[in-house]
C-alpha cells in the first residue's frame, strides 16, 4: 500500500515562504508522476503543480513564478517551495502519485496565509 506524507504547512505572512514535503513510501520512480494539489474553504480541489517521471513539471497559472516543484529521489520525496505567499494561497495541500489510472493521496497539510 502505498502510503504519502504531507509536512511543512503553517501559518506565515503575506508575502513569506513555505516548503512542503511529500514522503513516499516507495520509490518516487515508481509514479507516472506526483503532484500537488490545494483544496481551500468552500471551494474544489485544484491542481497546484505537478512533475512527471521524466521530470517534466506543470504549474497552474495562479502560482507560477511563485512555486517551484523538485524531487529528491534518494529520500523519496517530492516538495513544493512556495514563496511570495499570497492570503488566496490558504488551502490544505494534498499530495497526488499516480501510477497508470491509479491515484493516491497523502492526508494533507494546512496553509494559512494571514496577516
Amino acid at each position: 500500500q502505498v502510503q504519502l506524507v504531507e509536512s511543512g504547512g503553517g501559518l506565515v505572512q503575506p508575502g513569506e515562504s513555505l516548503r512542503l514535503s511529500c514522503g513516499a513510501s516507495e520509490n518516487i520512480f515508481n509514479f507516472n508522476d506526483m503532484g500537488w494539489y490545494r483544496q481551500a474553504p468552500g471551494k474544489e480541489r485544484e491542481l497546484v503543480s505537478t512533475i512527471n517521471v521524466g521530470g517534466k513539471t506543470v504549474y497552474a497559472d495562479s502560482v507560477k513564478g511563485r512555486f517551484t516543484i523538485s524531487r529528491d529521489s534518494a529520500v523519496n520525496t517530492v516538495y513544493l517551495q512556495m514563496q511570495s505567499l499570497e492570503p488566496e494561497d490558504t488551502a490544505v495541500y494534498y499530495c497526488r502519485a499516480r501510477i497508470l489510472r491509479r491515484e493516491y493521496w497523502g492526508k494533507g497539510t494546512l496553509v494559512t496565509v494571514s496577516s
